[in-house]
C-alpha cells in the first residue's frame, strides 16, 4: 500500500511541475524566451508605437506583450487605470484573461504536454521494472516478454491416458508409479521414499515420449504444465532466466504439480569452459534452471518431466541426481509391442476379415510408434481411394510397400535396354541373398522405380535383432555387391553402370564400420578409432599416418575378399540369375517366395496375380453411406504395361 501511495504522490508531482511549467506561457505567445521589460521602459515603446499586442492577466500585475518586431516581452505594472487608455490610444491590441477559466487552461496545457509525459512515463516505468529483475522491465511479466509460455492441462481435459500407450511396457511402469505417488503419496512415505524430481525421458523420434506425457497429464489428477525447451531462450540476455523463474512460480502456486519440458536439449546444453564466445542468454537459462530444480530453496511437490533424443549433449550438472533423479529410456517397440501400438491406433479404423495384425508387426521392424500410426493411416487413406467398406490386408501390404520403399513412380518410363540393366542388377541383389549364410529374408523385389531408386530388393529379419554376427555384416556387403557383379558377368565390365553407387557406399560404409568401431579386422584388432563424441579420429589428427594407411588397407582387402566371394557365386549360379531377370522382365515384382521358387526350378506364373475380392457382400462395417447394403466388389487391377517413351536413367 505504502509502494502504491508513493507512486501516485511521484505522478502527481510529475503532473503539476509540468503544469507550472507551461503555465505563464500562453500559447499565442510561445516563441522564444519573453525578455524582462521594465515598466518605464515598457510606457516608452507604447507611447513610441512598439507595442503590438498584449496580455493582462486581472488575477496577477503581469503583463505579457509582443513587440512589431516580433520580440516577446513581460512586465509587471502598478494598478495604473490610465495604462489602459494609453494603450487604446496608441492601437494597442488588448487581451484581458480574467482568470475564471483556470480548470480550461489547465486542461488545455494537460493535452498538449500529454505525448512528452507519456514518454517521460514509459522511460521511467521501464527503468523501474527493470530494476525489478525477473518481475518487470522488457524481460519481465508485465510486458509479456520474461512470462513463462506454459500451457496448464487439468487432468479431466486430457482425452490420452495409458491405455493409449502400448509398446513401451517398461517406460510406463516407471511413469506409473510416479502417478501413484501423486495419488497416494502415504503409502511411499511411511517407508521413507521420496517422490523424484525429475524424470529425464530418452529416446529416438516417434517412440511415444511426447506421448507419456500426454498419459501422465490425463492420470495424474495434478495441475499439468508444458513447454517446449526453445520457449526459454530469446534474443534478449535475462528473458530465458525471467522465464524460468515465472514457471516455477506459478508451479508453486499450483503444487503438487507436474512440468513438462520438451526437448531440453535446446536450453540444457553442456555449457562451455573454453574462451570460445558462449551463449550467455543459454547458459544463463541453463543455471536459474539448475537453481529452482535443485538449489538452496527446495521445490517441494513440483516434479519435472523432460524429454530429449539428444542426452549426450545435456550438461552433467542437469543429469545428476537431486534434479533429475530417473532416466527412462523409450526404445524401439519388438514385435509384441508393435502389435499392441497397432491394436490402439485401429481402434476407430475399420478392418476387413483376414486382416491379421501379428503379421503386419512381423513385417515392420525397426518402426517406431509413430510410423506405425502413419502406416494405419495410409493403409486407410488407400482404402478410402477405393471406395472400399473397410481396410484390408492388401492396403496393409501396399501402405507398407510405400513407407518402406517409397511412392511408386508409375509415370516414369524406362527403355527396355534400361529395364533389363536394372532386373539384372535386382537379380544379382536376390541370388546373392539367398546364397550366403545369416542374410535376413527376401520380402520383396521389384524394377518398379520409387523414390529415388530404379530398383530395389526389400529383406526383412524373422524376428527383432540386438546385436548382429561378424558373419551377417560381411554378408550384407556382399548382398550390396551383387549388383555390380552381375552387370560385370552378364554386359561385360565395360558397360556396368552408375546405379551400383548407393550399393557401393553402403559396402564401404560397414566395412569401415567394422575396422574402426566393431574391432572386427585381426590386423588392427580389438581397438575402436572413434573419439567421445563419436567421430573418426582421423578427422582431429589423434591417429598417426601410418595407423590411418592400414585402417585403408584393412578396408580394401576386406572389400576386395568379398568381391571375389561374390564373383564366384553369380559365376557358379548363372542360370539361376537369368531365370530370375527374365521372371522380373516380365512381372516387374516378386515376392520373396516366388523368388525361392525360381532357384529351385519350380514354376512361377508369368502373370502376375490377380487381386482377389477384398469385402464380402454382406460386409458393411463402414464406408461410404451410399454404399452400406450394397453389393460391392473391388475392381480387378493389374500390373502397369511399360510404356513406350524413353527416358535418361537417373544417375
Amino acid at each position: 500500500m505504502k509502494k502504491n501511495t508513493r507512486n501516485v504522490l511521484v505522478w502527481l508531482g510529475l503532473v503539476v511541475f509540468l503544469c507550472l511549467l507551461a503555465n505563464p506561457f500562453d500559447t499565442k505567445f510561445l516563441g522564444s524566451g519573453p525578455k524582462e521589460l521594465t515598466y518605464s521602459s515598457f510606457m516608452k515603446a507604447v507611447s513610441n508605437g512598439d507595442v503590438q499586442e498584449v496580455l493582462i492577466r486581472n488575477t496577477t500585475s503581469k503583463v505579457i506583450g509582443k513587440l512589431s518586431n516580433g520580440m516577446i516581452f513581460t512586465t509587471v505594472t502598478p494598478m495604473d487605470l490610465k495604462m489602459v487608455d494609453k494603450l487604446l490610444d496608441n492601437n494597442v491590441e488588448i487581451v484581458v484573461d480574467s482568470g475564471e477559466s483556470g480548470f480550461n487552461s489547465v486542461l488545455a496545457q494537460l493535452l498538449q504536454w500529454f505525448p512528452v509525459l507519456l514518454l517521460i512515463g514509459l522511460l521511467i516505468y521501464s527503468s523501474r521494472q527493470m530494476q525489478a529483475g525477473g518481475k518487470g522491465g522488457l524481460g519481465g511479466g508485465h510486458f509479456g516478454i520474461g512470462k513463462a509460455k506454459t500451457k496448464t492441462f487439468q487432468s479431466k481435459k486430457v482425452n490420452v491416458t495409458f491405455d493409449d500407450v502400448a509398446g513401451i511396457d517398461e517406460a510406463k511402469q516407471e511413469l506409473e508409479e510416479i502417478v501413484d505417488f501423486l495419488k497416494s503419496p502415504q503409502k511411499f512415505q511411511r517407508l521413507g521414499g521420496k517422490i523424484p524430481r525429475g524424470v529425464l525421458l530418452v529416446g529416438d523420434p516417434g517412440n511415444g515420449k511426447t506421448l507419456l506425457a500426454r498419459a501422465i497429464a490425463g492420470e495424474a489428477g495434478v495441475p499439468f504444465f508444458s513447454i517446449s525447451g526453445s520457449e526459454f531462450v530469446e534474443v534478449f540476455v535475462g528473458v530465458g532466466a525471467s522465464r524460468v523463474r515465472d514457471m516455477f512460480e506459478n508451479a508453486k502456486k499450483h503444487a503438487p504439480c507436474i512440468v513438462f519440458i520438451d526437448e531440453i536439449d535446446a536450453v540444457g546444453r553442456k555449457r562451455d569452459a573454453g574462451f570460445r564466445v558462449s551463449n550467455d542468454e543459454r547458459e544463463q537459462t541453463l543455471n536459474q534452471l539448475l537453481v529452482e530444480m535443485d538449489g538452496f530453496e527446495g521445490n517441494q511437490g513440483i516434479i519435472v518431466l523432460a524429454a530429449t533424443n539428444r542426452p549426450d549433449v545435456l550438461d552433467a550438472a542437469l543429469l545428476r541426481p537431486g534434479r533429475f533423479d530417473r532416466r527412462i529410456t523409450v526404445q524401439y517397440p519388438d514385435m509384441a509391442g508393435r502389435e499392441k501400438i497397432l491394436v490402439v491406433h485401429v481402434k476407430n479404423v475399420p478392418l476387413a476379415p483376414g486382416v491379421n495384425l501379428k503379421i503386419i508387426a512381423r513385417g515392420t521392424p525397426g518402426f517406431s510408434g509413430a510410423e506405425l500410426a502413419n502406416l494405419v493411416n495410409e493403409a486407410a487413406l488407400l482404402a478410402a481411394r477405393g471406395n472400399k467398406l473397410a481396410v484390408t490386408m492388401r492396403d496393409f501390404e501396399m501402405a507398407k510397400d510405400k513407407l518402406i520403399m517409397g511412392t511408386a513412380r508409375l509415370s516414369m518410363s524406362m527403355t527396355d535396354d534400361e529395364k533389363k540393366f536394372t532386373a539384372y542388377h535386382e537379380a544379382g541383389h536376390s541370388l546373392v541373398a539367398l546364397f550366403v549364410p545369416q542374410c535376413d529374408p527376401i520380402h520383396k523385389v521389384t524394377i518398379i522405380p520409387r523414390g529415388g531408386a530404379l530398383g530395389m530388393v526389400v529383406r526383412l529379419p524373422e524376428k527383432d535383432k540386438i546385436s548382429i554376427s561378424k558373419t551377417e555384416v560381411i554378408s550384407n556387403i556382399k548382398v550390396a555387391m551383387g549388383g555390380r557383379v552381375a552387370e560385370e558377368i552378364i554386359f561385360g565390365e565395360e558397360n556396368i553402370t552408375t546405379g551400383a553407387s548407393q550399393d557401393i557406399k553402403q559396402a564401404t560404409e560397414i566395412a569401415k564400420k567394422m575396422i574402426i568401431r566393431w574391432g572386427m579386422s585381426e590386423t588392427l584388432g580389438f581397438r575402436s578409432f572413434y573419439d567421445s563424441e563419436g567421430y573418426y579420429m582421423e578427422a582431429s589428427d589423434q591417429i598417426s599416418q601410418k595407423t590411418s594407411e592400414s585402417i585403408d588397407a584393412e578396408i580394401k582387402n576386406l572389400l576386395d575378399s568379398a568381391y571375389r566371394e561374390v564373383k564366384e557365386i553369380v559365376t557358379t549360379n548363372r542360370d539361376k540369375l537369368e531365370a530370375i531377370a527374365t521372371k522380373l522382365i516380365k512381372r516387374e515384382t516378386l515376392t520373396g517366395d516366388e523368388v525361392k521358387k525360381i532357384i529351385s526350378g519350380e514354376y512361377v506364373d508369368d502373370d502376375p496375380p490377380e487381386e482377389e475380392e477384398d469385402i464380402a457382400s454382406e460386409f458393411s462395417l463402414g464406408g461410404l453411406p451410399n454404399m452400406v447394403g450394397k453389393k460391392k466388389s473391388v475392381k480387378k487391377t493389374t500390373t502397369r504395361k511399360p510404356a513406350k517413351k524413353t527416358v535418361k536413367k537417373d544417375v
